[in-house]
């Protein structure tokens, strides 16, 4: 699947903020990298508040706590998606930014488990690999629909095995379970990049391209962090 200026639909667009889609497709993943950038900046330093504040860390981590702010994290995904044609920019960016935060919340176990410098490292390659990958997606003529139906239904297999392991608590299995998922996130950057070109073009005036790029920042976001945590399992060194 690819796309050219030639491709491109000629949307009306609102006679207040018409957008040039000479240009849209830069502008519109411009967006997207800013607020997927901004939600990792965000995730991070609440992450490492938790890890390194002793009141709050208990807070988080006792009791039901997790289990709410799991079913919190859960509630906001679907809130942004189901509200994206009745909501505001407004409203879906800020509930993506709580979002972050919540989830940054929940991270601040990776600052307990593991050392600073292992998570740096893997952040780094994370970031590579994952920059890597988008540009794939961004950049190739292939079609990555037929390939992201299989990772999708990989992403259910690897969810299932993650619950499972719970119970058994199988060292190797967990690497396995790891390995999987490290490909399937690297494939899944891959399509949801090229996934986001075509959805840039459904945007009619500003305001459904800002609503637009925070659902793709969502999903690459979610991408990366996913990617991130599986790769420390392999690269991190946890503390003594």
């Amino acid at each position: 699947m690819s796309f050219n200026d030639n491709d491109m639909p000629q949307f009306g667009g609102s006679a207040g903020s018409p957008i040039d889609y000479t240009l849209g497709l830069s502008a519109f993943f411009t967006k997207v990298y800013g607020w997927m950038a901004f939600a990792l900046v965000l995730s991070g330093l609440a992450a490492w508040l938790t890890g390194h504040n002793e009141v709050i860390a208990k807070a988080i981590f006792t009791g039901y706590t997790p289990m709410i702010l799991f079913g919190a994290e859960l509630a906001l995904v679907f809130a942004i998606g189901a509200g994206m044609s009745r909501w505001s920019a407004s409203v879906v960016t800020t509930l993506f930014v709580i979002y972050s935060v919540v989830n940054g919340l929940t991270l601040g176990v990776i600052f307990i488990v593991y050392e600073l410098g292992s998570i740096v490292s893997t952040f780094a390659v994370t970031a590579l690999t994952f920059g890597a990958m988008s540009l794939y997606g961004y950049t190739t003529k292939k079609d990555l629909t037929g390939i992201g139906k299989m990772l999708f239904f990989a992403l259910i297999g690897l969810v299932i095995a993650s619950i499972v392991n719970l119970f058994l608590q199988n060292s190797m299995f967990e690497l396995v379970v790891s390995a999987i998922g490290v490909v399937v996130f690297i494939g899944l950057t891959a399509y949801d990049t090229q996934k986001l070109k075509a959805i840039a073009y459904t945007a009619e005036d500003q305001e459904s391209m800002t609503k637009l790029a925070v659902y793709g920042a969502l999903d690459l976001y979610l991408d990366f962090i996913n990617l991130f945590l599986y790769l420390l399992r392999f690269m991190g060194n946890r503390r003594n």
